[in-house]
């Protein structure tokens, strides 16, 4: 029977403390780390968990975005899950609502829609540190609570928005991609996007095709790499349909790439500078290669920071399409925005009648990893800690003070070969966590201090050799920094090293105890 205890945390609100919580495990957020923690604790025989969803169903940023010219920038074959190969997609980086139809069969398959409660919002999470439980305030009044929480928000969920004087004056139609209107038809319109990051990179082509005149305003040029994609053939799809071993042939051939391009030469630099300088000539000559001759434009679409200060992307067509009649690139910095239009510093004014938001999201940044409050010990805020002793994690994932809790996408969680294999590899890790809890009938598990404060100081030590440290980073304008200056999105090791770490890291690394006992409970 619940016994009903309430207790001020100060600002986390009332924390209902229970003699049984209402969950084992509560996962809030079913995108794709959600689903991929949820099928691992299924897998291990875990099956009290709940899934919390803000939406109306799966599928997290490929839900949300579905701007024109949407796509993958890792191919497919590396861009999913490993357990759930598609031998499907139509081309090697497949449409961003191909990703969404693979998310929403793999939940299906999994079961994951009997485990889901969609259009609920977190408000608050709290930890009770007498009863081991964690109560999850909800919008509407109600809360849940459970032994274990699983933070699965992702880090593309919060939309950035311009500090630009009078974008609120703005009289036409204003859009960030992440909220896409899909009942605009830009036909015959004069256009403007702001930020030319990785989404204006795949935009722009597709407003170019269609607008009267499309105006892209740069602060900062982005390093992009012709872009290998094709159709995927039909007997190639046939092929991975009647052996599934050729398809994860071909997974190894796409990670080896992915994982020299975008981990070796970001985390091991100082060891392969060649590899990034390589990567800057390749990105240079498809500029030129697009825009031949037009040497006024080769150097405002230069970078002047290092490839992969910030994330670069691949494009065939991005670069051309400021050779088109119709379109203009601007570089000269916004002053305000009008009624009508944008002005720039030089007094200019252009009109347009549609104002296309590409700013991106904010990541790590108070109040958005995890993007509602989470009280631990002593009602200690995780975003009030990490504002005040840098964005830690030990392996990305767990935090001390913070018993029962795992934040999927925690600082240094991100590997730069695919957001899949973080997924896969904290999933097994938490996973371990809990199993190891019930197995030892503990019911807090909570990383060592020890542990991990050794483990940040072994990161800060590793980021040493990355890119970021070492290639002219200050003046990227990167989401991978923070207001520390650190760069806690991406975690500097292979894949391979990170999921053999997941499978194999000593549970003695965490204390186990027993609400109610003094002490870790005995192995």
């Amino acid at each position: 029977m619940n016994i009903a205890v309430n207790r001020q945390l100060g600002e986390a609100g009332a924390v209902r403390r229970v003699s049984h919580p209402d969950h084992e495990v509560v996962i809030i957020g079913a995108g794709i780390s959600g689903i991929g923690a949820a099928i691992r604790l299924r897998n291990e025989g875990i099956n009290d968990f709940l899934i919390l969803e803000r939406s109306s169903g799966v599928g997290g940023t490929w839900r949300d975005n579905r701007y024109p010219g949407i796509a993958v920038d890792i191919t497919s074959f590396t861009y999913s899950y490993s357990f759930e190969q598609n031998p499907n997609w139509s081309r090697f980086f497949a449409p961003g609502h191909e990703l969404q139809r693979y998310v929403e069969r793999v939940a299906a398959k999994h079961a994951i829609y009997d485990k889901a409660r969609f259009n609920v919002e977190v408000m608050n999470a709290g930890f009770d540190e007498v009863s081991h439980v964690w109560t999850i305030d909800l919008h509407d009044g109600t809360s849940v609570t459970a032994r274990h929480l699983v933070s699965a928000t992702g880090g593309l969920i919060t939309a950035k928005r311009p500090d630009i004087e009078g974008l609120e004056r703005f009289q036409g139609k204003v859009i960030h991609t992440a909220e896409w209107d899909d009942g605009i038809d830009l036909t015959g319109k004069r256009v403007a996007i702001i930020g030319t990051g990785a989404t204006a990179v795949q935009l722009a082509p597709e407003i170019a095709r269609k607008a009267a005149r499309l105006d892209v305003y740069q602060r900062t040029p982005i390093w992009v790499l012709k872009k290998p994609d094709r159709q995927v053939p039909a007997w190639t799809r046939s092929l991975f349909r009647w052996s599934p071993l050729a398809q994860r042939a071909m997974r190894v051939g796409t990670d080896i790439g992915s994982e020299t391009l975008m981990v070796i030469g970001a985390i091991y630099y100082r060891q392969f500078p060649w590899l990034v300088s390589f990567c800057e000539k390749a990105a240079i000559s498809n500029m030129k290669d697009q825009l031949p001759g037009r040497e006024d434009l080769w150097d405002k679409l230069t970078p002047h920071y290092g490839f992969l200060c910030k994330r670069p992307t691949f494009s065939n067509e991005y670069f051309s399409t400021f050779g088109k009649p119709n379109v203009d690139l601007v570089t000269t910095p916004i002053a305000q925005v009008t009624e009508g239009g944008i002005v720039t510093h030089d007094g200019m004014q252009r009109d347009i009648d549609v104002l296309i938001l590409a700013t991106g999201y904010k990541t790590f940044e108070k109040g958005n990893l995890p993007p509602y409050p989470v009280h631990g010990r002593g009602g200690r805020e995780i975003g009030e800690y990490w504002d005040e002793n840098r964005f830690q994690a030990y392996e990305g994932l767990t935090v001390h003070g913070f018993p029962n809790f795992y934040i999927m996408l925690g600082p240094y969680a991100l590997i730069g070969t695919s957001y899949f294999k973080m997924v896969e590899g904290n999933a097994i890790h938490l996973t371990r966590c809990i199993a190891e809890a019930k197995r030892r009938g503990a019911t807090a598990v909570e990383v060592r201090k020890s542990v991990h404060d050794a483990y940040f100081a072994n990161i800060l030590e590793r980021q040493k050799n990355t890119v970021f440290l070492n290639h002219n980073c200050g003046g990227s304008n990167s989401y991978y920094f923070d207001k520390h200056g650190d760069a806690p999105m991406l975690r500097p090791s292979t894949s391979v090293e990170m999921l053999w770490r997941a499978k194999h890291l000593p549970m003695s690394n965490y204390t186990f105890s027993k609400c109610g006992l003094q002490g870790s409970v005995a192995k």
